[in-house]
């Protein structure tokens, strides 16, 4: 042993002795060491979620937070990009005024705008994530009836970048199937890292959207009720006590960024219906917002067919921009339907618009979220449904004053009714939509007449049309997530000679040949 003048032993740090001899230093070890910890808390964590009852409710308390979040950022992206693109947070209110920051386009701006933001979103859409086109709901509820749950996790953060730019820029569209994508989008990605059974991945999913609704309208009943009524499509107490949960966080999270006042804080609260024999108005006016709903949903996937056939074997990229001509020429014409129009909605069922304007701004809403969505555009169409039911109903409440005076109640309430009625005839989701009514517009009073008028309007729907603005998109595709999965083929009795077969294959079974001319009616698309 080598020893100092004094006589001392001189030993070797222990490490230094292990790195001479190619060994690790103790801190590499020590990083492993802790690499190792984590990751085993992290397995034990996940095998915790997947097994034991109160994991999911852990799990749906995070995606609550996830979504809750992500609400937040989207509606800012939103403000944001429309201030840049406009001056203002929301724009179209104001009427035919041009962008604050290029006043020199004056009007020209309404025109350039949406081809602009197509030429922004659509390469990003086409590149990274091609399922982000459109609603996004029917992706969600094919994601949960037919792929266990499993969402592609760059689907969250390409969906919130063309749906803002597309609305940012004028595109006639709304907010809720953009959130809902991108919450079941996060809620996926956690679940399918905790490597989740099927069944749990689903409701986690489900959560993600009940969240996102919570968070972006203040809505968290509206938000667990879509969960369960459209994207998981039961009511089972192991799926709805998660939802619960995650809406709440989100709605915490929500009311703390943006505060706790309705989404139509602008709508009068006391609307109260107060002659019996406006019941009857009532239920007429379901049946006028069934004939509505279902003809959104029909000119909605009409226009998709005919810029589907115009733009075939052009590169789709270029799609949005191109037609972004079109809705520019629209936006002129109408500029109170650029981007989601809450503001618009709420100087409508406040009485000031005159009646032939309120039938105008129905039919431009509705022309211009179908082009929007034909020329493959991202964005929701719950707004565009309340848009267009709150200008029916308000036009239908003039109408039914004029002619029965003072019993008939004001119009506004009408156009609060009409709201639930026509996305209820859209959607076939009556719970939703009596939820999202006195939930966003705080008017609680009105409860028992949106009851009757949802209720008149979905009956009247569903035996107008099969499939709803949602299921129809899947239905083009030949997924009937409506139809229980089946063992075998089962035929369908009594097809009609001659008659196309349309192949449509459930969710979760084998597919079924239905006749185009058979008992149950399928759009072929």
């Amino acid at each position: 042993m080598p020893v100092t003048s004094g006589g001392a032993a001189m030993v070797k740090a222990p490490g230094k002795s292990r790195a001479s001899r190619g060994g690790e230093p103790d801190d590499e070890q020590n990083a492993v060491c802790v690499l190792r910890m984590l990751r085993a808390c992290v397995q034990r964590a996940a095998g915790w979620l997947r097994v034991w009852r109160p994991g999911l409710a852990s799990a749906a308390v995070v995606v609550g937070a996830e979504a809750g979040l992500a609400a937040v950022a989207f509606r800012w992206l939103i403000y944001s990009v429309t201030w840049l693109a406009t001056g203002h947070e929301q724009f179209g209110q104001l009427g035919r005024v041009g962008s604050a920051h290029l006043p020199w386009l004056g009007l020209g701006f309404l025109i350039v705008a949406p081809v602009a933001g197509g030429l922004l979103y659509g390469p990003l859409i086409y590149r990274f994530a091609r399922e982000a086109r459109g609603h996004g709901v029917p992706e969600v509820m094919n994601a949960v009836a037919s792929q266990g749950g499993k969402i592609r996790p760059q689907v969250s953060v390409v969906k919130a970048l063309a749906s803002a730019l597309c609305i940012g820029f004028g595109g006639s569209v709304g907010r809720e199937g953009p959130i809902v994508q991108i919450g079941s989008a996060l809620a996926s990605s956690l679940g399918q890292f905790a490597r989740l059974p099927r069944s749990r991945l689903r409701v986690l999913v489900a959560c993600g959207a009940a969240a996102g609704i919570s968070a972006t309208f203040n809505a968290p009943v509206t938000g667990v009720l879509f969960g369960c009524e459209l994207i998981l499509r039961e009511f089972a107490l192991d799926a709805l006590v998660p939802m619960i949960f995650s809406a709440v966080v989100a709605d915490v999270i929500g009311r703390a960024f943006f505060g706790a006042a309705p989404t139509f804080g602008q709508v009068p609260h006391d609307l109260l219906i107060t002659h019996a024999a406006a019941d009857l108005l009532v239920a007429v006016l379901g049946l006028a917002a069934a004939l509505i709903g279902v003809s959104f949903h029909a000119i909605l996937y009409k226009f998709e067919d005919v810029c589907d056939v115009a733009w075939l074997g052009r590169p789709e990229w270029a799609r949005p921009a191109v037609g972004g001509i079109l809705l520019g020429l629209v936006l002129l014409a109408v500029p109170q339907v650029y981007g989601v129009g809450y503001l618009v909605m709420s100087q409508a069922i406040a009485g000031n618009e005159a009646l032939w304007f309120l039938l105008v701004l129905m039919a431009a809403k509705m022309f211009a979220a179908s082009l929007t969505i034909g020329i493959g555009g991202s964005g929701g169409v719950f707004a565009p449904s309340l848009f267009i039911g709150a200008t029916a109903g308000t036009a239908f409440g003039i109408i039914a004053r004029d002619l029965f005076g003072q019993a008939a109640g004001p119009p506004a309430v009408y156009g609060v009714i009409a709201m639930g009625a026509v996305f209820a005839a859209a959607a076939q989701a009556p719970l939703t939509s009596i939820a999202s009514v006195v939930e966003m517009t705080g008017s609680y009073g009105l409860m028992l007449p949106v009851m009757l008028a949802v209720a008149v309007a979905t009956a009247a729907a569903r035996r107008l049309s099969y499939g709803t603005i949602y299921t129809r998109k899947l239905l083009r595709r030949g997924i009937d997530i409506d139809m229980p999965a089946a063992s075998d083929v089962t035929a369908v009795p009594a097809v009609p000679s001659g008659g196309p077969l349309v192949e449509i294959r459930p969710a979760e079974g084998t597919s079924e040949l239905v006749s185009a001319g058979g008992s149950r009616r399928r759009p072929r698309g």
